[in-house]
């Protein structure tokens, strides 16, 4: 039998990959017969499984899945099938409709772990298993086979029936998941022009269908876009897809197949972290960049895992847009904290820089983050590399001082929520929104049209990524609050009477949080006062995100957001949505 044994990370040379910028779907133009005008974008794009090359040539490559479609040839013109993981990158125009027909093509096994002891999309409709359970690989036969999938445009102002919901799974072989409607998607596009990002969705295999490849760039413009013109030209605009990854000496994937409570989850593990960087699916890749300015889309893709991003020559640079569009004002930093699923839209300057001078992204975060072990400055401390080449200087424009008008909203109700972590013998056995399972009625019933604040005490001892779907939102503030304290009387409030103790069967019953606040409110860094969809929710913190039930420019969804299967939010560290940090939210009809 052959063993795979896995890959020491410090013997993979750094910065031989190069960095690939993925390609741009080719779309079929859609055009209104009699005018000509431009009315639609549709595309055909499968999923698959295939190798790719992430190590550096020679150290084998790597079992994947990735989306695939019609692209052009950079600077050839000819049009080919291409699949890669990350896939291709969608480029989509403000006002013009996208339309995507997602076909699965995924006809083996999947090849990394699923847990059917958790809530999962289950299309062979197996019983829970119950212990003793068979080692990883070969797992449960019924559960590899056939891979669901289902598309997410993260951060996407979209109907329902198009949000790539949990449980609208479908598989090769026809199986379809309870609130299934058709796999013919559109995106209407009306929001601010930002960096979205469409990824798997797949109820409890989430975390597997992304690690295994599943995520791409899709970059909404606007053709009348005022701050472009000050902006680094589109050839000296880079995206940066990062995620961790560990492999094994073949090349192949290296992911958790031990559970962390193996006789209730035989595969589950509460976050997963990969001893090496990879960006643009090249594992520590270089990029040769001219002297000028360069303008990055960046997002963090990994499961769980934050980065704390830094230049090794201690240079700052700048941000102007954050996950729902520009900032309110450019954002000189020297570091940038990002979550997993955020977005970040960065501009680094490097005329002043000599031909042949090399700067390194840094990561100097904690993972569990704030308070798990430190990045190895070996490995995953590195991200990848600017190399600067010989070639003319150019200087960067001058900003405008104001990139974007942030409107001021009011709000008329508050949510108290909390993020609470059940633990099991040896951590945790699952993590909740509210002490609620996914499967509880909904309690999220928000009305189209109105304007909410969501306060979130963080009951647990790490970060959460928390995000909603459907809409852009605000960070009002973070504040210190005496969480011991307030989980003990949330749990008291609840115990007297249904639903108990967590995990509840029916919504809990909110504390009120104003007498456990401690210190000031912490009002929103310069970088998070724009529009966000997700928010990172600190550790024995109160974070207030306010949230209009809008289109993001104020105005009323150009569809019925209460039809189809509605909404979710979660949490964006992928084992935690994957076993039960996730929640229903259903938008009511405006009166």
């Amino acid at each position: 039998m052959h063993i795979v044994q896995p890959l020491d990370p410090k013997s993979i040379p750094k910065f031989v990959n190069q960095l690939v910028i993925p390609p741009v779907y080719m779309p079929t133009v859609l055009r209104q017969p009699m005018t000509g005008r431009v009315i639609g974008h549709s595309y055909q794009i499968d999923v698959s499984e295939f190798e790719q090359q992430i190590l550096p040539p020679g150290l084998g490559t790597t079992k994947v899945f990735g989306y695939g479609s019609m692209i052009q040839v950079p600077n050839e013109g000819r049009v080919i099938y291409f699949r890669s993981a990350p896939g291709p990158t969608f480029e989509a125009i403000r006002g013009i409709p996208v339309l995507v027909q997602w076909m699965n093509n995924l006809t083996g096994p999947h090849f990394l772990p699923v847990d059917p002891t958790l809530d999962w999309a289950n299309p062979n409709s197996m019983a829970i298993p119950r212990p003793p359970s068979p080692s990883f690989p070969p797992g449960f036969p019924l559960a590899q086979i056939p891979v669901p999938i289902v598309p997410h445009l993260h951060g996407g102002e979209n109907p329902s029936y198009f949000d790539g919901h949990p449980d609208a799974w479908f598989t090769a072989d026809g199986k379809t998941g309870m609130t299934f409607k058709t796999n013919s998607y559109t995106y209407p596009n009306i929001q601010q022009a930002t960096t979205l990002w469409y990824h798997d969705h797949t109820m409890g295999i989430t975390r597997l269908n992304i690690y295994a490849g599943l995520a791409g760039l899709y970059v909404l413009r606007d053709m009348n876009d005022p701050i472009a013109s000050f902006l680094p030209s589109r050839e000296h605009e880079i995206p940066l897809i990062i995620q961790d990854r560990s492999f094994n000496t073949d090349g192949s994937l290296f992911y958790d197949h031990v559970g962390v409570n193996p006789s209730i989850h035989p595969y589950w593990v509460p976050e997963f972290f990969g001893n090496t960087n990879m960006v643009n699916g090249k594992v520590w890749p270089n990029l040769n960049v001219k002297p000028q300015q360069y303008r990055f889309r960046v997002l963090n893709g990994s499961n769980a895992r934050f980065y704390h991003l830094k230049l090794s020559n201690q240079q700052k640079f700048i941000q102007i847009g954050s996950d729902g569009g520009y900032l309110p004002q450019p954002v000189e930093l020297s570091s940038l904290l990002l979550a997993p699923a955020e977005r970040a839209d960065i501009l680094i300057d490097f005329s002043t820089l000599v031909p042949g001078t090399s700067v390194i992204v840094l990561n100097t975060a904690h993972a569990p983050f704030p308070d798990g072990t430190l990045a190895d400055p070996e490995t995953v401390g590195q991200i990848m590399q600017f190399t600067v080449t010989n070639a003319t200087v150019l200087q960067p424009k001058k900003l405008p001082p104001v990139l974007n008008i942030i409107p001021s909203l009011k709000p008329t109700k508050t949510r108290t929520l909390t993020l609470f972590e059940l633990e099991g013998p040896n951590g945790p056995l699952e993590v909740t929104l509210d002490g609620q399972m996914w499967r509880n009625p909904v309690s999220e019933l928000p009305q189209a049209g109105t304007t909410e604040d969501w306060q979130v005490v963080n009951l647990t001892n790490d970060t959460h990524p928390i995000h909603l779907h459907l809409v852009q939102f605000q960070l009002v503030s973070r504040q210190k609050c005496r969480s011991n304290d307030y989980l003990r009387d949330w749990n008291k409030l609840n115990q007297t009477t249904p639903p108990g103790t967590p995990p509840y069967f029916v919504k809990p019953k909110a504390l009120p949080i104003a007498t456990y606040l401690q210190d000031q409110q912490i009002e929103p860094p310069l970088n998070e006062k724009g529009w966000k969809d997700t928010i990172q929710m600190n550790a024995g913190e109160v974070t207030t995100i306010r949230v209009r039930f809008t289109s993001q420019d104020g105005n009323p969804f150009p569809f019925n957001p209460s039809l189809g299967p509605g909404y979710v939010w979660h949490c964006h560290i992928l084992e935690h949505e994957d076993n039960e940090m996730m929640r229903p939210l259903k938008i009511l009809t405006q009166e």
